[in-house]
């Protein structure tokens, strides 16, 4: 099978490596950055380089761009896509995606099926690329209702044999509104908390609570404006209710009232285990 890889960044790289490391398929890479193109098949990353006339010959097409970008190269390339191929994004926003390249894939005879694999680092580009990157990992994969059972399944097999061990069938308004929750959030409060003046002075004050708050505040601030804008009202929500949980702790420690604090933490420990699903009696008061 013939496999394009467009965009060889972290994600895209990482998949183009597993891909030649982990099946028999051919692969064709492009990167706006010529020197990265170079580089990814020097590595054995890529077979060759994704031209105009090599597109129209490839089975499977997986993107490795922001949302925009990814929007704007299937709009311009559709007419270009093999007839009957499959094409898959990995953006961390769906709602701005999928309902559109659905459209453009239906009008041009190709099949797009939106893909968020839930792995990565803080770091960007091809060098921090890995083979192993989606070792044990999930990918979420949101198909549109029309979608032929033989290339879900194609997906998912591909999918399987890089590592991923959980393939979670979504839709694009459910990936959005729990994303906003499991990933954005964590970024945007790691950010947040980073920015206070004693973050200068933690050295030998601090250990692993530190190092998982601050984890993810280094981050490419390019690639997740642009996620939050596409969510913004997802992750609002989510925003409003850590900024008013946050309020009770500190109206708690202000009045200080013990008591009010013992319950939020308990209800805040609860909620754990229950997100975990090792607390199966857990008690609501007050957890969300």
């Amino acid at each position: 099978m013939n496999i394009a890889i467009v965009g060889l960044g972290l994600i895209g790289g990482s998949i183009a490596k597993a891909i030649k490391y982990n099946t028999d398929n051919t692969v064709y890479g492009y990167d706006i950055d010529r020197g990265v193109l170079l580089k990814a098949k020097l590595l054995g990353a890529v077979d060759e380089e994704l031209t105009s006339d090599i597109l129209p010959t490839c089975d499977m097409v997986i993107l490795g761009l922001y949302p925009n970008d990814t929007l704007e190269f299937v709009r311009t390339h559709a007419d270009k896509i093999k007839k009957g191929a499959i094409v898959m994004d990995s953006c961390g926003v769906k709602r701005v995606v999928c309902e559109p390249l659905w459209k453009v894939a239906s009008e041009n005879g190709f099949t797009f099926i939106g893909a968020h694999p839930m792995a990565g680092l803080h770091f960007s580009g091809f060098e921090y690329s890995d083979v192993g990157m989606f070792s044990e990992a999930s990918m979420i994969i949101i198909p549109s209702k029309d979608v032929k059972i033989e290339d879900l399944e194609a997906v998912k097999s591909l999918y399987l044999k890089l590592g991923f061990t959980n393939i979670q069938i979504s839709t694009p308004e459910e990936h959005d509104k729990i994303i906003a929750y499991t990933s954005q959030l964590a970024h945007v409060v790691s950010n947040a908390y980073v920015k206070s003046p004693e973050a200068e002075v933690h050295k030998g004050f601090s250990a692993g609570s530190y190092k998982d708050m601050t984890r993810v505040a280094w981050l490419n601030e390019d690639m997740w404006t642009e996620l939050f804008m596409d969510n913004a009202d997802n992750l609002t929500e989510e925003i409003g209710v850590v900024i008013t949980e946050l309020e009770r702790y500190r109206d708690a420690l202000s009045r200080g009232d013990e008591a009010e604090l013992h319950a939020l933490l308990e209800q805040g420990s609860i909620a754990k285990r229950k997100a975990d699903g090792r607390y199966s009696d857990a008690r609501e008061g007050g957890v969300r």
